[in-house]
């Protein structure tokens, strides 16, 4: 049975690379009928953040990533907050010193850091407390077994190390990464148990996962230095290890090291999913559903950094994305963070939506306030007696949703609609603005003005078809003229559709304008 968890640090705002971390995991149980689990790994309470845990569960939502098991949801391994399982772990730690693969360690700050500066000074590759340098530190491999238990009894503050057996070699097969073999050697011991009684990473998560009964561990990239000890540690406690497959890293734009908030600051670009608000300093940081993203194109997007469906294929809904997904086919390689391809796959799918569905996302986050801004939620006249309200808002997607790359750029690239030109594109009027124009558009102003049916798209077409055949002028030959008088530039979507939402009392009204407004070229 399939079991995976996704389990982040409440320290911050959900960094992209985690919510692709959450994606591949969850890709993968669905694709083998297995359980998602969501466990919030919050050891580190100096490092806590408040809000960073709702963070992270609505983020997980708004992409779609739903959670089987654990925070938010419950299940059998309750809790799935760490800090609310800080007793148990210390029995795990306990049972591996009573099996002699760790003990208590009584150093305190400055006897480690005069530790370290005596490796510098000696030319050590590494100032690590390991096999060699725990012989000459104060710990219960050096003291005796009685002064260690008058120390646990006067309540002397000590951690918990593993104790690594230096002549070990560890090899394990990481899915994405093949054989990994490392000499043990190499690991230093590793703090399991911090002196205020909380583990530590590497402890409370080996035994969540043990007794989550977690069967594949999907992670980034960042831990597999961390990777060895921990398979060291399933054999210490006799246990069976999971299945281990490390992301590659998401790299900048240009390919060259890690991305970092940084870079997406200086390129202007998100790499968090929502807008996060930091609770100590008020700083803002942009996100992707701010930004206009749409969750779906997100997901693609992110499915594409670092994994290939081995087909040219490349748009795929969350269905798809299930039945094409394997770890099999994760690259080793870091992913280019191509945030060109993010807006392009934002493109398709803003395509692709009716214009009702965009018609409701542009009442909602990220453009609710730039719909109010422009009344449409509280209707309020226009130049003349035209007005604009939600009633409009499919038709404004179907005129826009072709040119745009995201939702509220279809309002915001239509300034048109909510005012009338009070400046005209020069170089079509020196060019355009003639006789014939201006002969035109007065005639088809008065034909609107007598015209008593449905203000739609094919009707003024045809009468503007009408008026310029009975004035024997070709229709090609004004037209850029009438939308120069309608908008005041020469090039925009579709003209007839622009004129059925602005309402025939506005259009008319525009058209007068600009007969009074332009000069015959």
């Amino acid at each position: 049975m399939v079991r995976v968890r996704f389990a982040p640090s409440p320290t911050g705002p959900l960094h992209i690379g985690g919510v692709r971390t959450a994606l591949y995991n969850y890709l993968f149980a669905r694709k083998h009928g297995g359980t998602m689990l969501l466990r919030i790994e919050d050891t580190d309470q100096n490092r806590y953040v408040p809000g960073a845990e709702n963070y992270i569960l609505e983020s997980l939502q708004w992409l779609g990533i739903e959670i089987d098991e654990g925070q938010s949801v419950g299940g059998p391994h309750a809790p799935y907050r760490q800090s609310e399982r800080k007793e148990m772990y210390r029995q795990y730690a306990e049972q591996l010193i009573a099996d002699g693969k760790a003990y208590y360690a009584f150093d305190t700050a400055d006897e480690i850091e005069a530790m370290r500066q005596r490796l510098e000074a000696a030319g050590a590759d590494a100032a690590q407390y390991n096999a060699i340098t725990r012989l000459q530190m104060n710990n219960s491999l050096t003291i005796s077994a009685t002064e260690t238990q008058q120390r646990l009894a006067n309540g002397t503050p000590y951690v918990i190390r593993i104790k690594i057996d230096p002549k070990e070699e560890i090899r394990f097969k990481d899915i994405v990464r093949d054989w990994v073999v490392v000499h043990a050697s190499t690991l230093d011991d590793k703090v399991l148990l911090k002196s205020d009684g909380m583990p530590t990473y590497h402890l409370a998560n080996i035994v969540d996962d043990h007794l989550m009964e977690i069967s594949h561990v999907i992670r980034g990239e960042e831990w597999l230095p961390s990777a060895p000890l921990h398979v060291l540690m399933y054999q210490y406690f006799g246990w069976n290890a999971p299945q281990f497959a490390h992301l590659p890293l998401l790299l900048k734009p240009e390919g060259n090291g890690k991305l970092s908030k940084r870079d997406a600051d200086l390129g202007g670009f998100p790499i968090f999913p929502l807008l996060w608000q930091d609770p100590a300093t008020g700083a803002v940081a942009r996100s992707f559903r701010e930004d206009g993203y749409l969750p779906e194109a997100t997901i693609n997007f992110l499915a594409f950094l670092g994994w290939n469906p081995g087909t040219e294929q490349e748009l795929f809904s969350m269905s798809e994305l299930i039945e094409a997904f394997s770890l099999e086919r994760i690259h080793k390689a870091g992913a280019r963070f191509d945030i060109q391809k993010a807006k392009w796959f934002n493109q398709q799918y803003l395509k692709a939506k009716t214009d009702e569905e965009l018609a409701l996302s542009l009442t909602g986050p990220p453009v609710r306030s730039w719909v109010l801004n422009k009344h449409t939620d509280n209707p309020k006249p226009m130049t003349h007696d035209s007005r604009l309200t939600t009633h409009d808002l499919p038709k404004i997607c179907r005129l826009m949703k072709d040119r745009v790359t995201f939702p509220q750029e279809i309002l915001s690239d239509a300034p048109f609609l909510f005012e009338a030109p009070t400046a005209y594109e020069e170089a079509v009027v020196t060019s355009k603005w003639n006789a014939d124009a201006t002969k035109t558009i007065g005639a088809y102003a008065a034909d609107l003005e007598i015209y008593e049916g449905d203000f739609l798209a094919e009707s003024v077409k045809a009468i503007f078809t009408a008026t310029t055949e009975r004035l024997g002028i070709k229709t090609g030959k004004v037209l850029q003229a009438l939308r120069l008088a309608v908008t005041g530039a020469g090039h925009g979507p579709d003209l007839m559709l622009t004129m059925e939402i602005l309402g025939k009392n506005e259009v008319i009204s525009r058209l007068k304008k600009a007969l009074e407004s332009l000069p015959v070229a």
